[in-house]
């Protein structure tokens, strides 16, 4: 479904990304991890359109995307819950939910399944955006997103910050949607809960991927967690 191919790009005289190669299969969830300033943000970034890539490919279901507006991608069917929820602080839940929302062919995301999905925020779907708890905006960013009908949905560190409680109602969501067939992309430290989610790792390392396997083979090496991902 997603292809970068070689992908290189930075801000201005900084290089960031140094040649990253990624796949993702339909129905898969794959992981971007690797320590903080490795590119990982700056990865979902330049899928997204709001980086221009400098050399290289991004392919959507097999067509080039690099060259899109971030609007165009969405519409195209990638969907973002950013770094930070990024919600709208000055509209209720349901205008949040209502302002991003885009009719899909098959299955769709309407709002009723969002709220069946987290009932909390209908319980507060009147409330500004602006009020809700840090858990409960990430819902609404996750909520938002799916209302985008995506063919794949891309989290940037989706659970950063939250209480534990919260924390694991965003992981079970991630695994229904999985169960219904969701591809995903998920970038989080959270190596113990994605082991139950994702289907393949990807480290990131000074703007490149270098090692891809399953959390089965990256559990069975734990000097690459040492290496790649320990502080």
């Amino acid at each position: 479904m997603l292809t970068l191919n070689n992908v290189e790009a930075g801000y201005e005289s900084s290089q960031v990304l140094a040649g990253v190669n990624l796949n993702i299969d339909s129905h898969q969830v794959a992981s971007l991890i690797g320590r903080n300033g490795m590119g990982k943000t700056t990865t979902v970034r330049t899928i997204m359109g709001m980086l221009p890539i400098r050399k290289g490919e991004i392919l959507f279901q097999g067509k080039a995307i690099h060259n899109q507006a971030p609007n165009r991608i969405a519409r195209l069917g990638v969907g973002l819950v950013p770094e930070g929820r990024r919600v709208f602080p000055s509209l209720s839940v349901e205008e949040n939910l209502y302002a991003t929302a885009r009719l899909g062919k098959e299955q769709a995301w309407t709002m009723e399944r969002v709220y069946q999905l987290f009932p909390r925020l209908q319980e507060r779907r009147r409330q500004s955006a602006k009020t809700l708890s840090g858990g409960e905006q990430q819902m609404l960013a996750i909520g938002r997103a799916l209302l985008t009908n995506p063919q794949l949905l891309v989290l940037d560190e989706a659970t950063e910050g939250l209480a534990p409680l919260i924390r694991q109602e965003i992981w079970d969501c991630l695994a229904q949607l999985k169960a219904n067939g969701q591809t995903i992309l998920v970038i989080d430290k959270n190596l113990k809960e994605m082991a139950r989610l994702v289907d393949r790792h990807h480290i990131l390392e000074k703007g490149k991927v270098v090692w891809e396997g399953t959390p089965e083979g990256l559990a069975a090496h734990p000097e690459l967690t040492q290496q790649y991902l320990g502080v």
